[in-house]
């Protein structure tokens, strides 16, 4: 960036001096904005009753636990596979705040009709407009990378998924502690939680609506070489609108599906894109239902003795933590990839058993713990390893298609399993069917992984491979299987741009992360 004026001679070196000071003269004011925007990120956190819905339902809204296991709970999966797709459009055309306002007048919906209704079709309702929330979460992921220049996108997704961890485990103690020690009723913490959800939609209305966005409101292309900033206003082109809008369209949808052809040939895209697929929708199946369980397992009718909260509190800090520890992994993940998501299928199968033949209430919690641990720890590898060799644009058009096709199966799941309308059965028999699933995943890569094993072992056998090589990073490892995209086409963004998931503290030498714009995390318990 700054290359540009440099060239007081040239044009284009005239057009790009403004750049410069947008960058580096004016610090304060992206950094009020990532500031405010991640204080919004904590307080829409901020929802203390969540972790108390299902106990809600059965004993203060006197449901029965047939209708919110085959009826209530089976619309969440359905509602959001619907508005999954529309959401993340309307997100990128509106450039983001109109849809975080969406979502806090939702979550403000959710909460109301959880207050004062008193229906099984209000609380189908009320789901609903629990899937608008989880989908439009798309908008505060994305939202902060239209604030600072793309060499501080490590940093400030950092930030961003801090504040929202914070605001998820504060949130959740809260809870407890308020339902343990304060002796509050389930029905008063809803009324907390909806004065935080109000106090934070009266956050987002005044949060700044960013210019540019990345596939419907794209700035002009730069210089090759130069960086635009986010912050910059958008230059007005000279060329006809119609042409204009015709020919950023053929380029971008060209670039794109060749890049995306191109990358399809990697295996550790395909395994891992998979792993994103099968592994999330059994995934999020137990977390919408483990609270069913719970309640089956220990239906006391003391409020007191609810530890759902502390529940959601300690698997919410080890998601953290070993989403942390993935970062200083390094292995030869072309070699060992299905080893490792193996070991981790079945120790989460391992997991899902405990859960449903436990007597007792705690080991149910530190199952679940475990259980989510276990997948926040390939979260992040995934990530990487899907992104090392993606340009901006095809990585999110390649987590958006692999969390679309996760919400698909998940819905089949749900209606052949869970819904009244097919199979409908009750929730331990459901967690049985998700201890199969698991179970036959981990066969499934494990079984990969000989087959891996057996054909390194007959390449390598007269050629082993030095030390150094066995430990490259993703991307040193996709840059040797497959050219460059940008020997054929000059890239959609520049090399240096880093975006993503990833942890401020992640090494320099690991790839960054993809946006978390189409990350799948879409639970009502805490997986935000």
């Amino acid at each position: 960036m700054g290359r540009g004026s440099m060239m007081p001679s040239s044009p284009e070196g005239e057009k790009q001096v403004p750049t410069e000071p947008k960058l580096d003269c004016e610090p304060q004011p992206w950094r009020c904005l990532v500031f405010y925007l991640c204080f919004y990120g904590f307080m829409a956190q901020m929802r203390p009753g969540e972790s108390f819905i299902t106990p809600y339902l059965l004993r203060d809204k006197n449901f029965t636990q047939e209708q919110v296991t085959n009826e209530i709970t089976p619309v969440l999966s359905y509602s959001y596979m619907l508005v999954l797709v529309p959401i993340f459009l309307l997100t990128d055309y509106l450039r983001y705040k109109p849809v975080l306002l969406l979502q806090g007048l939702s979550y403000t919906s959710v909460w109301l009709l959880l207050l004062f209704g008193g229906s099984v079709q209000h609380m189908q309702l009320m789901e609903f407009f629990y899937s608008v929330t989880m989908a439009a979460r798309v908008a505060y992921s994305s939202y902060i990378f239209s604030l600072v220049h793309p060499a501080r996108y490590q940093r400030m997704a950092g930030y961003s998924r801090a504040a929202v961890l914070l605001g998820v485990f504060t949130s959740s103690v809260l809870g407890q502690l308020l339902v343990s020690t304060g002796r509050v009723s389930f029905r008063t913490l809803n009324y907390i939680s909806l004065a935080f959800l109000i106090f934070s939609l009266l956050l987002a209305s005044f949060l700044k609506r960013p210019k540019r966005s990345l596939f419907f409101n794209r700035s002009s292309t730069p210089l090759r070489g130069a960086v635009p900033s986010e912050l910059q206003p958008v230059r007005p082109g000279p060329a006809p609108r119609g042409k204009l809008l015709a020919a950023c369209r053929d380029c971008i949808l060209v670039r794109m599906l060749h890049e995306l052809g191109a990358s399809l040939r990697l295996p550790q895209l395909r395994l891992w894109s998979l792993w994103w697929v099968l592994n999330s929708a059994g995934y999020y199946l137990v977390v919408y239902y483990v609270h069913i369980l719970w309640n089956t397992l220990c239906p006391t009718t003391d409020s007191a003795q609810v530890y759902n909260g502390a529940a959601d509190a300690a698997s919410t800090l080890l998601g953290a933590m070993t989403s942390f520890a993935a970062g200083f992994v390094k292995i030869r993940w072309a070699l060992w990839s299905k080893l490792v998501i193996a070991c981790v299928t079945a120790a989460q199968a391992g997991l899902i058993f405990l859960l449903y033949n436990v007597v007792s209430i705690w080991p149910c919690y530190g199952a679940f713990v475990l259980f989510r641990g276990f997948y926040q720890f390939l979260v992040p590898i995934a990530t990487f390893q899907i992104a090392s060799s993606l340009s901006k644009e095809l990585c999110a058009l390649v987590f958006g298609i692999n969390t679309f096709f996760a919400t698909i199966l998940k819905t089949i799941i749900t209606l052949i399993v869970s819904d009244k309308r097919g199979l409908g059965l009750p929730v331990w028999s459901q967690f049985r069917i998700y201890f199969v699933y698991f179970l036959v995943l981990s066969i499934f890569y494990f079984l990969g992984a000989m087959l891996d094993g057996w054909r390194h072992f007959q390449r390598s056998h007269h050629r082993p491979l030095p030390l150094a090589q066995e430990l490259r990073s993703p991307l040193e490892e996709k840059a040797e299987q497959t050219p460059s995209m940008q020997d054929t086409c000059p890239p959609l963004y520049p090399e240096g741009s880093a975006w993503g998931l990833g942890l401020a503290s992640q090494e320099q030498s690991q790839p960054a992360p993809a946006p978390p714009a189409l990350l799948p995390q879409p639970s009502r318990h805490l997986d935000s």
